[in-house]
Formats: C-alpha cells, structure tokens, sequence
C-alpha cells in the first residue's frame, strides 16, 4: 500500500461517552470531518448505520486517545478504533464515496444524507464489492 504519504488519512474512535458509539473522522482540506455512529463503521457489504455530523475536528486530533475530563463535551475515554488512509471518489454535499485502507476497515464506504431523519443525520455503507 505504499507510504501513504499522497492519500488523506481517516480514524475510527471508540468512545466510551454518556452513549458507547465511535467516531468516523475523514481527512478534508485541514480539518477532519466527523459523524459520530453509534453502532459503528459497518464492516459488511450492504450494512447501513446511521451517522450524526459533529463538528470538524482539527487534524490533530487524528492520534488522539485518552480521557476527556467530564463537565466537558464528550467527557469519557477515546481510543483509536482503526486509522489508515484512503481514497476519495466523491465528495459532494449530498454523497461522499471513500475506499477507506485501515486495520480494520477495508474497501469502498458511502455516506449519504438521511433526510427523512432530520438535519445532521446521514447513513454510512459499506459498498457491495463489483
């Protein structure tokens, strides 16, 4: 997989806040663009799960783990679930398609709006392969 020194970089959090869920943060300009998905990154083709966007986190941010002290926003432990790198295909307001290369998380991720469900709410998939 090379250096990976050309291609963005992405981080799953576990975070263990008032509600157990991880993090998806995306590489995006300087910024990293965050969902917070409470039942995880799907790691089959074809599962959905929803995806709520947070606020961008600085860059970082992408190597964090520890304990946010509580009184603050998300107090509890993060740790780095999965990271690598990958691909961006699109990245529009309405659909961005990444092959995501992690440990863990391996091949083409959509995430869409879910605007049935309200602002902020998008789906994230783990794309069919062929």
């Amino acid at each position: 997989m090379g250096s990976g020194g050309d291609l963005p970089s992405f981080v799953v959090h576990e975070h263990h806040a008032r509600t157990h869920h991880f993090d998806l943060r995306l590489e995006h300009g300087s910024v990293l663009a965050s969902w917070a998905v409470p039942k995880g990154v799907p790691e089959k083709a074809g599962a959905k799960h929803l995806a709520i966007r947070t606020e961008d986190h600085a860059m970082e941010y992408r190597d964090f783990e520890g304990t946010i002290p509580e009184g603050e926003y998300g107090a509890g432990e993060v740790t780095v679930w999965d990271h690598g790198t990958f691909e961006p295909l699109k990245w529009e307001e309405d659909r961005i398609e990444v092959v995501l290369h992690g440990g863990r998380l391996q091949g083409r991720y959509v995430l869409v709006p879910f605007r049935r469900a309200g602002a902020g709410q998008w789906l994230v998939l783990k794309a069919k392969e062929g």
